[in-house]
C-alpha cells in the first residue's frame, strides 16, 4: 500500500521518525514522535504498558501517522490506519531492534517496565512532496 515514491521513508536506512496522532478519552488530540519499523504490511511501533499512547490505542485503534524525510521535511507520507495487533510477546526484542536502528545500540530498559508492540494496518496513504 506504500507507493514506491515513498518507500524509502519506510526503510531501515532512512531513520525517519513517525508522528503518531491519537484521540484521547476526553476527545482531545495527541501527537507523539516515535521510532517505527515497517514489515511491508504493517507499521510497527512500541511503547510501555499503561502510557497515554497505550491506553489511547486500546480504546480507539484508529490512528494517523506522518512520516517525514529527515533530509527534506517538506517531503512526507501521511498514513491513516487501524491498530490490528497489540502484544507484549517479543516487545522487548522489538524495542531493542528499534533502538539499534535509531541509536545503534540496545535500548536502556527500565526495570519493571512492560513493553508492548502495536501493528498498524494502513488504510489510507498519501505521499506529499
Amino acid at each position: 500500500m506504500i507507493p514506491e515514491s515513498a518507500a524509502d521513508l519506510m526503510s531501515w536506512d532512512k531513520k525517519s521518525f513517525a508522528h503518531l496522532a491519537l484521540t484521547l478519552a476526553d476527545g482531545t488530540p495527541q501527537c507523539t514522535p516515535l521510532w517505527f519499523d515497517y514489515d511491508g504490511t504493517h507499521v510497527i511501533i512500541n511503547s510501555a504498558l499503561g502510557r497515554v499512547k497505550d491506553r489511547a490505542m486500546r480504546r480507539a485503534p484508529q490512528v494517523a501517522l506522518a512520516i517525514s524525510d529527515p533530509d527534506n521535511p517538506y517531503r512526507y507520507i501521511q498514513i491513516r490506519g487501524k491498530v490490528v495487533e497489540i502484544t507484549e510477546e517479543g516487545a522487548y526484542d522489538m524495542i531493542d531492534h528499534l533502538s539499534d536502528k535509531y541509536r545503534g545500540e540496545p535500548f536502556d530498559h527500565t526495570e519493571g517496565e512492560v513493553r508492548v508492540t502495536y501493528r498498524i494496518r494502513p488504510e489510507s496513504v498519501q505521499p506529499k512532496g
